[in-house]
């Protein structure tokens, strides 16, 4: 191979608890897979290291029989796509060599990491020919971002815990190195930054000198008195994040800010632009923020946006929103292309409460591709693995006209998730290249910033992704390769956690992880402020054993409400759909399972120390987790019994009500325990607001007295509707 750099030589020695031993390892760059590669390479460096192992310096003799591994660029295999790579394994006397051939760096770089995987498992020495191409081109993650108290993610007026804690991280290139490692070990290649109005803390426009801001700055837990937490120039401020930018392309992960478009905040009354967001000024600041952004972030690769966030019909009565969309995003893309026409670059429209033909009309000039995006699953993509919602727009979609599917994560902040069955039926589920361009998943209610909702932690916090690993690791390794078998999931576990029965701990994680989609298809709230299963609330407060009688259940789930299955049992005809009591039996059953594997998974002699702190935690987790499913159960059978007693005055049914509410806060009052026993209480959330669990306890304990004052004849069945979505689309 011309110009290659060889770029370590590693005496491996006597191999403790792998499975290959072999006495030395060589390892060769192909220069033209700088970035992406070098850190493949030095992944591979650091796993050797972790080993014990002894690098040698560069350019040093490596033994006969090295083993030889090269990581090149080439075509891997016919008609291979971006990101794609082959691995193969050659033997011969005295000699075994391991060629990684991507198709681009970036494939260059995913075949170097499954090296890397393989020395931390100890599999190198059964490492085989392979071909690999990726399922879904864009895996993405939806990062908001809070820049500063005055430049926040989408909080609307609140500055929730996770934001303020993690304001000074978002301006530390040790967090974003920690962030783009792992994105890239777990596949992702995209990271969407997104902000109520970032320009302030990101840009310096020439138009309005005014306007960009000095320091960062939070507050103080009561959120009255502001904190400078870094100084910075809006110079500094700039280079810092030419080098994140940086950081991610040698990952192979691109960047896109996604704005909610028309809140002016930190620039409102300085430089002419009043609170009037159609006002000419106000255009022409945001079209020139769009502009300089472009400019300035050469790495940038597009920007997202939407028309149904804070444009109310009677603000722009002179100027239609998709017309003021173009007349800032769309010029401002123009005018920061003008003197780069042929750079990468792309919008994606956010496609809810606006039309086809008005995005089409009204960007009918844009110098560059027009993306849509779509809410998949609304908020909760813990729910069914193959939510419907998107069936009405996948007619409008073509190979010219993709969309991308924001996959809203709202349902689970604080637990360490993992299923590896749910997550791949969720991604084989999502249509195929020709309709979808990518996803991007992530929460609006929590930041995927630090963990700051940990008690006690040891050392630095982690990061959400270090702290939830398995589960980034399963959505993105299972999108690029979705037959990816369980096993691999399995090696990773075995090597997080030695000494651990892998099986049986595989298996309860995921019992105890399926409480999150059986109890949101059951019991639905489309937005993330409608429904937060952590807490059993919405934003304005707890959800009734009563609000369970009467609410609807996930559309297209196949799942019947409680009005809906009473109606048939008592017309005594055969369901037509999982009933509320199959819901119940099934988290149950999963939670029950999940608590008797605890006992002897508990007892293992997990080593290191650090390992074994954080297998606690995540045996911690699994059984918050059931406890919570045990406390649904409890609870809908309640509700069921309640419905019958309803429409019968049967009193056994009264009693077999107050039974199981009073069983369901026994449930509660352990999950509690459990969840206070690793993270703090109370909890500001951004869309559910104020959460307090163990101060929940009484509101769990009125469902009690509310069935033991219950009157039939309370529900008015013609009163009772299904829940609707939030699509909000036209053609």
């Amino acid at each position: 191979m011309k110009n290659s750099i060889p770029l370590l030589c590693v005496l491996l020695g006597a191999l403790s608890g792998s499975a290959f031993a072999a006495p030395a390892l060589t390892l060769t760059l192909d220069p033209a897979a700088t970035g992406p590669g070098e850190f493949a390479a030095e992944e591979i460096r650091r796993e050797a290291a972790a080993r014990g192992l002894t690098v040698v310096s560069a350019g040093a003799t490596a033994p006969r029989d090295a083993i030889r591994i090269t990581l090149t660029i080439g075509a891997p295999a016919a008609n291979a796509v971006a990101q794609s790579y082959s691995i193969r394994v050659r033997k011969e006397p005295g000699q075994r060599t391991i060629t990684v051939r991507g198709a681009d760096a970036s494939g260059v770089m995913y075949g170097g990491l499954d090296v890397a995987e393989a020395i931390r498992t100890g599999t190198l020495d059964t490492l085989k020919d392979a071909d690999h191409t990726p399922h879904i081109a864009k895996r993405g993650i939806k990062f908001n971002l809070p820049l500063d108290v005055r430049t926040p993610t989408y909080n609307k007026g609140e500055w929730p815990d996770s934001e303020r804690l993690n304001v000074v991280e978002m301006w530390s290139q040790d967090f974003w190195r920690a962030t783009f490692d792992d994105m890239a070990r777990h596949r992702y290649n995209l990271i969407s930054w997104w902000s109520l109005n970032p320009f302030p803390s990101i840009v310096k426009v020439p138009e309005f000198p005014h306007v960009a801001l000095e320091d960062v700055q939070t507050t103080d837990v009561n959120r009255k008195d502001r904190l400078v937490v870094k100084k910075m120039t809006i110079d500094e401020k700039i280079q810092f994040w030419r080098d994140v930018m940086q950081l991610a392309k040698d990952r192979g992960v691109e960047v896109y800010w996604f704005t909610w478009n028309v809140f002016l905040g930190a620039a409102e009354g300085k430089d002419g632009i009043t609170k009037d967001r159609t006002a000419p000024r106000s255009i022409e600041y945001f079209r020139a923020s769009v502009r300089e952004t472009i400019k300035t972030y050469p790495l940038l690769v597009g920007f997202g946006i939407t028309a149904g966030e804070g444009m109310p019909e009677s603000e722009f009565k002179h100027v239609s929103k998709e017309q003021w969309l173009w007349q800032t995003y769309g010029e401002g893309i123009r005018d920061g292309l003008r003197d780069t026409p042929d750079r990468k670059f792309r919008l994606i429209h956010r496609f809810h409460m606006t039309g086809l033909s008005e995005i089409q009309t009204a960007f009918a000039e844009l110098p560059c591709p027009l993306d849509l995006s779509f809410k998949y699953a609304i908020a909760h993509m813990y729910s069914v693995p193959n939510p419907s919602m998107i069936k009405p727009l996948l007619p409008l979609l073509s190979p010219q006209l993709r969309s991308w599917l924001t996959v809203r994560n709202d349902d689970i902040h604080s637990f360490r998730w993992a299923d590896v069955d749910y997550a791949r039926a969720f991604i084989k589920a999502i249509p195929g290249p020709d309709k979808i361009a990518g996803f991007y998943m992530g929460p609006d209610g929590y930041h995927w910033g630090r963990d700051f909702i940990t008690r006690n932690p040891a050392g630095p916090r982690q990061t959400v992704m270090q702290k939830q690993w398995l589960s980034f690791a399963l959505w993105g390794r299972l999108a690029y390769e979705p037959d990816l078998p369980a096993a691999t999931f399995e090696r990773l576990t075995a090597a997080r956690f030695p000494g651990a029965d892998i099986p049986k701990l595989t298996a309860a994680w995921a019992d105890a992880s399926k409480t999150f989609p059986y109890i949101t298809r059951f019991f639905w709230g489309d937005i993330d402020i409608k429904w937060f299963p952590e807490a059993c609330r919405k934003r304005g407060g707890f959800y009734t054993v009563r609000d369970f009688v009467e609410g609807g259940t996930m559309p297209g789930a196949g799942v019947l409400n409680i009005i809906e299955w009473r109606a048939s049992l008592l017309a005594k005809q055969k369901p037509e759909g999982v009933t509320p009591l199959e819901i119940a039996a099934t988290l149950d059953s999963n939670a029950t399972r999940a608590l008797k594997a605890l006992p002897e998974l508990q007892r293992a002699a997990v080593t290191p120390a650090a390992s074994a702190k954080e297998y606690t935690a995540t045996l911690g987790d699994i059984e918050t987790m059931a406890q919570l499913g045990l406390y649904y159960s409890t609870k809908i059978r309640g509700a069921c019994d309640l419905a019958l007693f309803d429409k019968s005055g049967d009193v056994k049914r009264q009693d077999s009500a107050v039974q199981h509410l009073e069983a369901a806060l026994n449930h509660w009052k352990d999950y509690a325990t459990t969840y206070t026993r690793q993270y703090v209480q109370p909890i500001l959330y951004n869309r559910a607001g104020l959460v307090d669990i163990p101060q929940q306890t009484q509101d769990v304990a009125a469902d009690v007295l509310m069935a033991r004052d219950w009157k039939p004849g309370t529900i008015d069945d013609a009163k009772i509707k299904r829940s609707g979505t939030e699509a909000g689309f036209t053609k």
